[in-house]
């Protein structure tokens, strides 16, 4: 018989990840808002939101293949010993 796969995603990771996600949202959305070529504060609002969120959104996506990559790399690792 095969052995039991390895479970690679725990459910704090979703919580971990979600506040870094939210730091870097915050971080970006402070960012943008001097790059938004507008003088009306609900636009600036609009489009430094939006783009923060499609950044973050990216962000997360990286964080989570790094976390895989990295816990499988360590399952290979611990197999060939």
């Amino acid at each position: 018989m095969s052995q039991p796969e390895a479970k690679l995603v725990k459910p704090v990771d979703f919580a971990i990840d979600a506040v870094i996600t939210g730091g870097f949202f915050t971080f970006m959305f402070i960012l943008f808002r001097s790059h938004v070529p507008s003088n009306d504060p609900k636009m600036i609002t609009l489009w430094a939101g939006l783009s923060a969120a499609c950044i973050s959104g990216v962000f997360w996506l990286a964080c989570w293949m790094l976390r895989m990559v990295y816990r499988h790399q360590k399952l290979l690792a611990a197999a060939r010993k």
